[in-house]
């Protein structure tokens, strides 16, 4: 037996614990307490989150979100610059997506990915400052579906190819200015909700659930991720390029598997 076939008992208690919590957990009142207690979380008109209104899906949802960073050498705002951005699904079982943390000298934040929705949710994003300052922006989706639900037996295949990743420039690299990059990687992402249709147990949680992206060396950005990210996932996001270099992505696997990409931008 593998150890992605071992038994669901444990992920099948962690589901009834999950259930129970999320009734309780599922307004933003509630999530803002417990994870920002007494700490005040200010609106945020230079967080610009994009989420279709309704999605045919809950499956893959795109998300993406842009923060209008002071500039570099504006000092008199660098304490307002964002260093963190924690993205919720107010409704899912597992609230918290993603935590997604960037250089404070770095590009402008501009993230696109896909989510899980369990049903129709408002997202909060929650941007934390260089100066620990917190902002809030939110936008309400109407999806369901993408959490529990059904899935096949083992595929060898898919498991075999899970952690692979294509990674790519959107163009030639420019010298001095932000790139943007676009990162796919294959994995069945299980949420440890889904039944399995061969035994009608609960499938054994399976994701990503780091992403670290460096480039010549250096930290880009960093994303702490969950079962709310949908299957095969994508990351758009950019960086500041002075020369030409190797932009390099490692990501880590809630069984403690890990796994290279990079990807020589020339010159």
């Amino acid at each position: 037996m593998n150890r992605y076939s071992r038994t669901c008992t444990a992920t099948a208690a962690l589901a009834l614990l999950l259930a129970a919590d999320w009734a309780a957990a599922a307004s933003w009142p509630a999530l803002r307490d417990t994870y920002f207690a007494g700490k005040q979380l200010d609106a945020a008109p230079f967080i610009h989150i994009s989420a279709p209104a309704r999605a045919a899906s809950g499956e893959q949802v795109p998300l993406a979100f842009r923060i209008d960073q002071p500039a570099r050498d504006d000092r008199m705002k660098e304490k307002r610059r964002i260093v963190a951005v924690s993205v919720f699904v107010d409704a899912n079982p597992v609230p918290l997506t993603a935590v997604f943390r960037f250089q404070p000298d770095g590009a402008p934040i501009d993230i696109a990915t896909r989510i899980r929705f369990d049903v129709d949710s408002p997202v909060h994003l929650v941007a934390e400052a260089a100066d620990g300052k917190l902002y809030v922006a939110e936008v309400m989706v109407k999806a369901s579906g993408g959490c529990g639900g059904s899935v096949a037996g083992d595929d060898p295949a898919v498991l075999a190819a899970a952690g692979t990743m294509k990674l790519a420039l959107d163009g030639p690299l420019r010298r001095g200015a932000v790139n943007k990059a676009r990162l796919l990687v294959r994995h069945p992402m299980h949420t440890g909700l889904q039944r399995d249709l061969s035994t009608n147990g609960f499938r054994p949680a399976f994701y990503i659930d780091r992403i670290a992206v460096s480039y010549r060396g250096k930290p880009v950005l960093a994303a702490d991720t969950s079962i709310g990210i949908s299957e095969n996932p994508l990351l758009e996001f950019g960086f500041m390029a002075e020369g030409p270099g190797v932009l390099e992505v490692v990501l880590r696997d809630n069984h403690g598997a890990t796994f290279r990409q990079s990807l020589d931008t020339g010159g």
